[in-house]
């Protein structure tokens, strides 16, 4: 399956995520993404240095993805979370070779697409990703 399958079907064929993005772990390049959402090179690198243990950047200036700013909720080695006002929320999963995110609207549950974002991000570390 091409990347962009993976943001059509798995993403944003739920029906659950109205934006996505797959993005490489190494250069921050792009893989996937829906129409109209696009993360900046810059933007996913300071996700991978929140993975990594070090969020203060986003929690001083914002979480920025494709330009809109989300408040920094909370991040572990291999998920980050963030909201936007109470229309929109962000939830991003990190594999050993990607960065999956998932936005979704008021009429998801945070819930529910932290299990659609990690799902997707579960089946492509059980692929080698």
């Amino acid at each position: 399956m091409s990347w962009q399958k993976y943001v059509d079907d798995s993403l944003i064929g739920t029906n659950h995520i109205i934006r996505g993005a797959i993005h490489s772990t190494d250069n921050f390049a792009v893989w996937g993404t829906s129409a109209g959402f696009n993360c900046t090179p810059q933007e996913v690198e300071n996700l991978m240095k929140a993975f990594k243990g070090d969020p203060s950047a986003l929690q001083a200036g914002g979480v920025k993805l494709s330009g809109a700013k989300f408040t920094y909720l909370r991040s572990d080695p291999d998920s980050l979370f963030a909201k936007k006002g109470g229309e929109e929320g962000a939830c991003i999963v990190r594999t050993t070779k990607t960065i999956i995110i998932g936005i979704y609207n008021a009429q998801t549950p945070a819930g529910t697409a932290n299990k659609v974002v990690g799902a997707l991000g579960d089946y492509l570390k059980g692929q080698g990703y």
